[in-house]
């Protein structure tokens, strides 16, 4: 045996098992595909929004009069107005035809007629509306003798004080989508980077490697630092694609609250740390029983059926209501815990002792299963020739 200490020969496994990942081309291309399709996803989201939120109004005649009242009026219905002046009614009219224009206006301010290519949505019609009647209005006061900015004035001050019992979050919404992209990066992760440890183990195995590298290094220094390097390329990834996405959705606008993305990506750090020491060991004990590539998927499709089930078991649920008591027991176990309590944690629905649990239930668990996976794979990873049963391992 090498005169390697344990925690130097471990370093050099990681090492090795990190710098082959990362220098090679399916790690870059993979990433920068990853971001593309994220940015891609954000700026489409973005045209969406801006234009789901934003109206092209022509006004023709006497209603261009109403461009600023009509803005303003838009505006306090959640709506963005871009107003148009059409000297010509009928060429407007087919700009709306044509989709370059959502709505034509024209008429007196007290009986406007307005045009649609289809239907009007319901912010903009309320704000026609509005403004019809407050011309009418304004009308009708000065018939009276009455001054209708003075009165506009004494109604405006007019209002209702609203007490919130519960008040609800402003940005819950946010928090709800980042909750789900930090689960999905985190389930990704674990599903292809803990595949990529089982690979590993039962290619080295094949190749008879694996009698080259016990010859100097222990059964359990061997997979410990295969688990920690290819751990560092899940991680590394991972806080690529999540800070570019941190940046990218705060510069399109899709998330305003970059310090909670921020907090996010960062609980996600530690939960991806802790699942995956939890499932990458699993993973490599398992491949440790078959001899070869071609026997890998029979052992590894129990544990990735696990992770898709807790995913999309996890992510609906979560959905639903992220605050319920199954939501919350579910995100405490092991196998939940490292998808599901980043995304509650990124909602703010999870209590600080439910975190703990989880954490220490987690640890728990990752060293259960360390010991464990180590002596299944101390055991059978020098037997080639046939497949080995997990019972004879386990004596």
């Amino acid at each position: 045996m090498s005169s390697l200490t344990p925690r130097r020969a471990v370093f050099l496994v990681a090492r090795r098992e990190f710098l082959t990942k990362v220098r090679a081309k399916s790690f870059v291309i993979g990433t920068l595909a990853i971001i593309a399709v994220m940015a891609g996803y954000a700026l489409f989201q973005t045209v969406l929004i801006d234009r789901s939120e934003r109206d092209t109004v022509a006004l023709a005649g006497q209603a261009t009069l109403l461009a600023e009242p009509l803005k303003r009026t838009a505006e306090s219905f959640g709506r963005e107005i871009e107003v148009v002046d059409a000297t010509d009614a009928a060429a407007a009219e087919q700009r709306v035809r044509a989709g370059e224009v959502d709505v034509l206006v024209t008429g007196a301010p007290d009986a406007l007629r307005v045009v649609v290519k289809e239907r009007l949505n319901d912010a903009l019609r309320n704000s026609i509306d509005l403004i019809v009647k407050q011309q009418v209005l304004n009308a009708q006061l000065a018939e009276a003798g009455l001054d209708p900015v003075s009165v506009a004035r004494t109604v405006d001050a007019a209002k209702v004080d609203v007490v919130a019992l519960e008040p609800g979050d402003s940005q819950r919404g946010q928090r709800m989508v980042i909750g789900l992209v930090i689960a999905a990066l985190l389930y990704y992760s674990l599903l292809v980077y803990g595949t990529m440890v089982a690979q590993g183990v039962v290619e080295e195995k094949s190749s008879r490697v694996v009698e080259i590298l016990l010859s100097t290094l222990r059964p359990w220094q061997l997979l410990l630092g295969k688990v920690v390097g290819l751990g560092l390329v899940g991680l590394l990834q991972l806080l690529i694609i999540g800070g570019i996405g941190v940046a990218v959705s705060s510069a399109t606008g899709l998330v305003d609250v970059t310090g909670l993305a921020s907090g996010a990506l960062a609980v996600g750090v530690l939960w991806y740390l802790l699942g995956f020491f939890l499932y990458a060991t699993v993973y490599a004990a398992a491949a440790s029983l078959v001899p070869r590539q071609e026997e890998l998927q029979s052992v590894m499709a129990p544990i990735s059926m696990v992770i898709v089930v807790v995913f999309v078991v996890g992510i609906n649920l979560m959905i639903q209501d992220g605050s319920s008591t199954l939501v919350a027991i579910l995100s405490m176990l092991p196998p939940f815990a490292p998808i599901l309590m980043p995304g509650r944690m990124a909602m703010g629905v999870a209590p600080l002792w439910q975190v703990a649990v989880a954490v220490v239930l987690a640890i728990g668990a990752v060293a259960a299963i360390t010991w464990l996976g180590g002596k299944v794979y101390s055991n059978a990873v020098l037997h080639t020739g046939s497949r080995v049963k997990l019972r004879d391992v386990l004596r």
